[in-house]
């Protein structure tokens, strides 16, 4: 169950008319700080996004599951349940869901194999590492346009700032 403040993020990302990967990412980042916190491990950067992703289907972002082709059919089919999932909440789910009784084997089973993994997962080195991994298999076009729009939204001085930078970087590449 994600926590109150993660949701009212993610209520406040929706009002501010932001898209729903950007809602979804409150969530995310909610699961990267339980697993540094010692919560639970996992074991790997995605397997600590997928959570996140779920979660946030299931608390009613409207994120739709991943196409044909780039993923399993078994994680599309998860996808759709969180969704529809996320969709029907009743008062009286929410609550029971929170006290952390009525949990079958199965997701006792879950947490437990969760808590035996390392949290190496959400180090800053293996999100990096992830992050990478996934512009790399973007479209070159795609990516181009999303550092484009960045741009517009950064401002004047800190456009100034990261082409100082990149100056600085391409200088120090250049020497080796």
């Amino acid at each position: 169950m994600p926590e109150h403040k993660t949701i009212q993020r993610a209520h406040a990302d929706k009002r501010a008319g932001k898209a729903a990967s950007t809602q979804a990412g409150e969530f995310v980042k909610e699961e990267v700080d339980r697993v540094r916190a010692g919560k639970h491990g996992v074991r790997s950067a995605k397997q600590a996004v997928a959570i996140g992703l779920s979660k946030a289907r299931r608390a009613g972002v409207d994120l739709k599951a991943p196409k044909k082709g780039t993923t399993s059919g078994a994680t599309r089919k998860k996808a759709a349940k969180d969704t529809a999932a996320g969709q029907h909440k009743t008062a009286a789910h929410a609550s029971s869901a929170g006290n952390g009784e009525s949990k079958t084997k199965r997701a006792r089973a879950a947490t437990a194999a969760l808590k035996r993994e390392s949290g190496k997962g959400a180090s800053s080195a293996a999100l990096s590492k992830q992050t990478k991994s996934a512009a790399a298999h973007r479209p070159a076009a795609s990516r181009s346009a999303a550092a484009k729009k960045a741009a517009t939204t950064k401002g004047a001085s800190a456009r100034s700032t990261a082409a100082k930078k990149a100056a600085h970087t391409r200088a120090a590449r250049s020497h080796h």
